[in-house]
């Protein structure tokens, strides 16, 4: 029997690997994570509801299945974390909110139906803030989640659970959505991996906006391998979304495993795609990551490249989103938390003529966007323009020292990418000298996920960050 320590620190890939040739049981996978759990969630709070019972019942079931030499999916045993705005059967799921407190769908979203599908088990519900309306992990339901690297600080939002729980270790991948940045985000302050998809691969549903583009469901995992193996048993089955596009490649996992080199991709490097200035620790540690692809035959430019003119567009489309997603409690928005508040409130105000300038707006920076991709494959800048900061704080002041113009401007350089509805992800590229991660964005044009998480598996090879020192593991295999 191993050591539950020696199983957490496996990754996802190889966990799936040791199931399927019988070398481990996916009980004591589960078990493993069950102890890690127990051990870290009350410093750090990123497991709201946990589903033990459930998920030791669905473990005994993939084991027989493995016994019996039955078909087994890609993700076959593997314990795994759901948002908690992630409809999930039987599984309490709260939106962050009083509201829910003590809600329990009788449905499955179709993404939790997939991951399922693929074999994973599912062992919890990840923390949020209140509807996922926010970049730091509080709500009055379960408080705040902690970052691993340091319990004083935030650890990112709205994924921010499920980020700080893959960090640990205590789930082997975590389910995310992306709005703002909320996969990206809480990647980058907890050191892992957070991928936002092309719109439509991976199938929305129940949502009250089936034709938004802005929010998707994606992957997170402590490795760009794992995130690909997650991301494939993510896609597909578009019977209940009008926007669900199939996935134009067959194995995103073999084309990442399978990556020698990048002499086929032409890299762009911005320091600063919003203008809103980059803490000089971050903006050092992604452009010397950047810097080193060469050395892996890739072609790298630094280039100058602003979106900065489409900070109110966001948010004024952000706004009209919020009205329309909480519809039917538009009377109700004094039972909100303030972020989500403010939101609706907002988009209240907004006139028809704002609605469409800031259409044209994204219209004008996505056009923006497909002329620089007719020069580079992909562009890479820091996911944050700021390291983490205190838990209690709902947002920084100021970035690299100067204030900010709105409440929301630090999570810029990620809102801006969502604006244009293209895939980005989040990666792992050093440490600022205070020992805290710093993320890579990587953003490439629709359906260019393959091409990204190959350039990432090149800068996370470059740059091991280890594990957090709450771990008490010194290296990550």
């Amino acid at each position: 029997m191993r050591s539950a320590d020696e199983l957490n620190r496996r990754s996802a890939t190889e966990l799936a690997r040791l199931i399927r040739d019988k070398s481990i049981s996916p009980i004591e996978v589960l078990q493993a994570h069950l102890q890690a759990i127990e051990r870290l969630n009350p410093k750090v709070n990123a497991i709201c509801t946990l589903a033990a019972e459930s998920a030791m019942a669905a473990a005994k079931r993939a084991e027989q299945a493995i016994m019996a030499g039955d078909p087994i999916g890609p993700l076959h045993g593997l314990p795994i974390g759901i948002k908690d705005v992630t409809p999930t059967a039987g599984i309490r799921t709260t939106f962050g909110s009083p509201l829910y407190a003590n809600n329990v769908p009788t449905e499955d979203a179709a993404v939790v139906s997939r991951l399922k599908q693929a074999g994973a088990i599912i062992l919890g519900k990840t923390n949020t803030p209140e509807f996922a309306a926010g970049a730091n992990t509080v709500n009055r339901v379960f408080g705040a989640t902690r970052n691993p690297w340091n319990l004083a600080l935030s650890a990112g939002g709205s994924t921010g659970g499920g980020a700080a729980a893959v960090a640990c270790g205590m789930i082997a991948l975590a389910e995310g959505t992306d709005f703002g940045g909320s996969l990206r985000i809480p990647a980058a302050f907890c050191g892992v991996v957070g991928l936002r998809p092309t719109a439509g691969l991976v199938p929305r549903y129940p949502t009250p906006l089936p034709w938004d583009v802005s929010t998707v469901h994606g992957p997170m995992g402590r490795t760009i391998e794992d995130t690909a193996l997650m991301l494939d048993a993510m896609t597909g089955d578009g019977r209940l979304s009008p926007i669900s596009v199939p996935a134009p490649w067959q194995n995103l996992a073999t084309v990442v495993t399978q990556a020698q080199d990048l002499s086929d991709v032409r890299i762009g490097f911005s320091p600063d795609i919003a203008g809103v200035g980059v803490d000089p620790a971050i903006g050092s540690s992604c452009r010397t990551a950047v810097s080193r692809l060469a050395d892996y035959a890739a072609t790298v430019e630094e280039l100058e490249f602003s979106l900065a003119d489409g900070r109110d567009a966001y948010l004024a489309l952000r706004g009209a989103t919020m009205v329309g997603r909480f519809f039917e409690r538009l009377d109700e928005t004094d039972k909100f938390e303030p972020n989500l508040k403010s939101n609706i409130e907002s988009g209240l105000k907004l006139t028809m003529k704002e609605v469409a300038a800031a259409e044209r707006k994204r219209a004008e920076l996505w056009n923006r966007w497909r002329v620089l991709f007719e020069r580079v494959d992909l562009l890479f800048t820091p996911t944050m323009s700021v390291p983490p900061f205190p838990v209690e704080q709902n947002y920084p002041d100021t970035i690299a020292g100067r204030k900010m113009s709105t409440y929301i401007d630090w999570i810029a350089s990620t809102f801006l990418v969502t604006l244009s509805g293209l895939p980005a992800l989040s990666v792992p590229c050093g440490r600022t000298a205070t020992g805290l991660p710093v993320g890579l964005q990587i953003v490439g044009p629709r359906f260019a996920e393959p091409k990204m998480l190959r350039a990432a598996k090149f800068v996370e090879r470059m740059n091991p960050i280890g594990w957090p020192p709450i771990v008490g593991i010194q290296s990550r295999g």
